[in-house]
């Protein structure tokens, strides 16, 4: 006895009205799910930041232990990395300090360093945020241990 196989007559898809549809309701998903989505990445680049500084800021203090002072303006954050080349300094220094390069602040900004205090801190150190530029508020606002105004 032979089974036979019955393809079906008719193949039916999705009409353009269909696929239309489908559209609209992704695209006002998206509109409603995007802007927190875009939030929560701008939220995560100002954590970073803030992470990155306080990684710096360890980095600068035990290399501090080692050589007797914090980089000079001139040598900048450069000298985590870099053996100085002062041969009395160069003796003492145990780095390099950083695994890596030091890093660009989230927005690919370097980050701003000078040997003058900040508030409670021996040094300044901070990103000027998602603008780049002084001040600001929001993602925009500085981060780190900002000079005296």
């Amino acid at each position: 006895m032979r089974k036979s196989f019955r393809s079906p007559s008719r193949i039916r898809g999705f009409s353009l009205l269909e696929m239309i549809v489908v559209l609209v309701i992704i695209g006002l998903i998206m509109g409603l799910v995007g802007p927190r989505l875009f939030s929560q990445a701008d939220r995560a680049k100002v954590q970073t930041a803030e992470t990155q500084v306080k990684m710096l800021r360890g980095a600068l203090q035990t290399m501090r232990l080692d050589i007797g002072r914090f980089p000079t303006e001139d040598e900048g954050l450069q000298l985590l990395t870099q053996r100085p080349s002062d041969a009395r300094l160069a003796n003492r220094w145990q780095g390099p300090y950083l695994d890596e390069t030091v890093p660009a602040d989230p927005w690919g900004n370097p980050y701003q360093y000078s040997p003058r205090a900040a508030g409670d801190h021996a040094f300044t150190l901070f990103s000027y945020g998602a603008d780049g530029q002084a001040g600001g508020t929001g993602h925009d606002a500085d981060i780190g241990q900002l000079p005296a105004p």
